[in-house]
């Protein structure tokens, strides 16, 4: 059990406006897409005015999934999407990306092909197609999730290698899930008896009438562009929006008053911008300052909040700010807590009916998982990682490590060798707090039916953290459940507390709201109270930026270490988006394609050395080449031998000047080579291009010769041939899997033993099989 990742409701400051519609719908940006895009192919019966309105559609969509307007994002520049940067090309790239986007976003259920975005694009543009296409799929944009169609494209055999993920939470299934598709052979190690991590949903109740709570993360936070609402979207699970109204009441029970709740929260937000203010005055030693101190000291020099009733209240607003960062005011960093901010998701904020596990069960869906497997050391190396597991070993090519940043503060897991001190650094500044909750369920909904939030102030200060907000989750939950959170310093002080003792207090709380109303609160039926700090596998709740820390510690704690072979991911690992349940899912999606880039650069040398190398390049090339898997005329083809579906890419070489000899070198004539002559005077020269086997036996089909078979793949094709560095990140990772599958690298298993100078064991597929 484990608190909730960011399950506040609105963002960092607080905002309580009237109330919403009570059902959300879900399909709001499918019916966007709909209406602009409608169902016609993109390149047929489109006037101009059409396809600019098609285009700015598109873009807003690529936009609300992070994706610049008129920019590449860094990744994407990294990747070499495009041979130059700036000028027509990119601005081809863009339009493409961001109907290739728009187009999945319109229909999550379907795993979507290069064909579908080909009839929709004119054959022109079918080089950046590919380019955007394999972009977007191997950084898990589109194609990603739990449906049959997406399941259905997981090979039925390893083509990669094998890595171990430690942690099957939201991160590790993520990239459990998605490396599986790539490829690779895959196990999760979980210490818990249950996958989840931190999101679990407890079933509470009679028998018979239970009813579901999420004691660990619980609402969906923004659900535009949200990965999280895609799954939901995928299962056909309902959404209902938390709605705005959260009336609050004094410490005796008595509604605050609209006008003076008005006034405290106004004075509450203008302090928050004084004090975010400031930091440009102070400049870097913001960062010594914490926000807490800042709001204290210009609510003291303002003389605001003075008496008790609007102090109170200005500590539950407080105290909710306190419950987005999982920390007191006085750790968070004046400089850095709200780094985030800007890369907030846009949409409502929406509980999952039923609760968040059927997310969870269904990506632990053909992922084999060992539980009860608390992790004690990590080791890597160049020939690989082992994972000790008491006196068990696993061993793969690369580890990637989801735990809570909490258990690495804690240093419950060794790694050999040690990790490096700038890694270390990040760990011990950056902040992991607490959150925790009091779950009940009672015989009968008696706070009513048009609530899904209420607060409650606290006399004091110290404890202004206990019981202030109370979640309704009978709208989704199957059964009249009420969960209190307690954040700040009372978050920490519960834990010693006991559970008797914690339900008193709560039901006076509510006894004092309810009963001057004439409504009796009845004792419940079951409560659960989390104790997230002691827990040894989590350590805390979720990550925040501490006086001294920035939002680089986060970048820092996301690197990979080892040579490609050591990966970290989870919430504290996502700069964009910690603390909430989608970064860390995003975070396993990410590191997915950092392992697979990291372990294709490995099987045809790094990617600098190819770049510093291009003799050795051509080499392989040439090798690869000297068995085609077809050839006609000047053109001869590669690809991957393990699949021959029709899509599945491969890499053309056209030979232009001499023929050359069989390996593809140069030929010179013994007449040549007898006169000394150095050159020739029609040089050979080879060109590339990647493309499907579809593509290639159209070409096969063209009647006439080389030249009209050319003329059709620059025309009707959309390719175009370029020389060995035009190839970029994209050709090196193609051709990385082709050596890969025709090395058999397959045929890597992940093994364990037991420490005690037994032989090691294989896994065979029936025992990987076992969740």
């Amino acid at each position: 059990m484990e608190v909730p990742i960011s399950s506040c409701t609105n963002s960092k400051r607080s905002s309580r406006r009237n109330v919403g519609s009570l059902n959300y719908d879900e399909r709001v940006m499918d019916e966007l897409i709909e209406k602009h895009l409608g169902g016609e192919p993109r390149k047929k019966n489109k006037t101009m005015k059409d396809l600019e309105k098609e285009t700015e559609t598109e873009a807003m969509i690529a936009l609300s999934l992070g994706f610049p307007i008129d920019a590449l994002l860094e990744e994407e520049i990294k990747a070499q999407v495009v041979s130059e940067l700036g000028g027509i090309e990119q601005n081809n790239y863009i339009v493409v990306r961001n109907h290739i986007l728009a187009k999945w976003r319109d229909n999550v259920r379907s795993w979507l092909s290069r064909t579908q975005i080909m009839e929709t694009i004119s054959n022109e543009y079918g080089s950046l197609i590919c380019s955007a296409y394999d972009f977007l799929l191997s950084r898990g944009y589109i194609n990603f999730g739990v449906s049959p169609s997406i399941r259905s494209h997981i090979p039925s055999e390893a083509t990669e290698g094998s890595v171990i993920i430690v942690g099957a939470g939201l991160a590790g299934l993520a990239a459990a899930r998605q490396l599986l598709s790539f490829g690779f052979k895959v196990v999760v190690l979980e210490g818990r008896k249950r996958p989840g991590g931190r999101v679990y949903t407890e079933k509470i109740g009679r028998k018979g009438k239970f009813a579901a709570v999420d004691l660990g993360g619980s609402v969906i936070t923004g659900i535009h562009a949200n990965p999280l609402g895609v799954l939901a979207r995928q299962l056909s699970l309902p959404l209902h929006k938390v709605r705005d109204k959260c009336p609050l009441y004094k410490p005796d029970g008595a509604p605050v008053d609209e006008g003076m709740d008005s006034k405290i929260e106004f004075i509450f937000n203008k302090l928050l911008e004084k004090a975010n203010e400031s930091r440009q005055i102070l400049g870097e030693y913001a960062n010594e300052i914490s926000l807490g101190m800042a709001i204290e000291t210009f609510r003291q020099l303002h003389g605001v909040a003075q008496h008790s009733e609007e102090r109170e209240l200005l500590d539950w607003h407080l105290a909710n700010l306190e419950y987005a960062n999982a920390a007191h005011l006085s750790n968070l960093s004046l400089a850095y807590w709200d780094q985030d901010d800007p890369y907030e998701m846009g949409g409502d904020h929406c509980f999952l009916a039923g609760g968040n596990w059927k997310l969870i069960h269904a990506m632990c869906q053909d992922i084999p998982i060992f539980y009860g497997k608390i992790v004690d050391t990590i080791k890597f190396g160049s020939d690989g990682v082992e994972v000790v597991v008491g006196d068990q070993v696993f061993q793969a090519d690369a580890v990637l490590c989801t735990v809570p940043l909490g258990v690495l503060k804690n240093g419950s897991i060794r790694f050999e060798p040690e990790l490096p001190p700038r890694k270390l650094a990040a760990i011990e500044r950056l902040g992991f707090g607490l959150l925790n909750k009091v779950a009940m369920v009672f015989p009968h909904v008696f706070w009513g039916d048009d609530l899904d939030t209420f607060g409650s102030l606290n006399k004091d200060t110290r404890k202004r953290g206990e019981f202030f907000l109370f979640y309704s989750y009978h709208m989704v939950s199957g059964g009249p459940v009420l969960v209190a959170l307690v954040a700040g310093e009372a978050a920490r002080s519960v834990e010693s507390t006991d559970p008797t003792v914690l339900l008193h207090r709560v039901l006076c709380i509510l006894r004092g709201i309810y009963s001057p109303r004439g409504i009796d609160v009845p004792n419940p039926i079951q409560t659960i109270c989390t104790r997230w700090g002691s827990d040894p596998l989590c350590c805390g709740s979720y990550s925040h930026v501490v006086v001294g820390s920035s939002g680089s510690d986060y970048d820092i704690l996301a690197e990979s270490v080892g040579d490609g072979r050591l990966f970290f991911a989870g919430e504290a690992t996502n700069r964009q988006y910690p603390a909430t349940m989608h970064g860390a899912f995003l975070s396993g999606l990410r590191e997915a394609s950092r392992i697979l880039n990291a372990t294709r650069s490995r099987q045809i040398g790094t990617g600098k050395c190819l770049q510093k190398s291009p003799g050795q390049y051509n080499d392989v090339l040439s090798n690869l080449f000297r068995i085609p898997d077809l050839e006609f005329g000047k053109f001869s083809f590669i690809f991957n031998p393990l699949t021959d579906d029709p899509k599945s890419m491969g890499l053309m070489r056209v030979t232009l000047g001499n023929s050359g000899n069989e390996d593809g070198s140069e030929c010179i004539s013994e007449q040549e080579s007898e006169k000394g002559c150095q050159e020739l005077s029609n040089p050979q020269m080879h060109l590339y291009s990647m493309l499907s086997r579809e593509q290639a036996n159209e070409i096969l089909m063209v009647s006439g010769g080389d030249e009209s078979k050319l003329f059709y793949l620059y025309r009707n094709l959309g390719l175009r041939l370029m020389g060995t560095s035009g190839l970029g990140s994209l050709g090196n990772s193609l051709l990385a899997s082709i050596i890969s599958a025709r090395r058999g690298r397959s045929r890597q298993q992940f093994s364990f033993a037991p420490r005690r100078g037994q032989s090691r064991q294989r896994f065979s597929s029936a025992q990987q099989n076992i969740t």
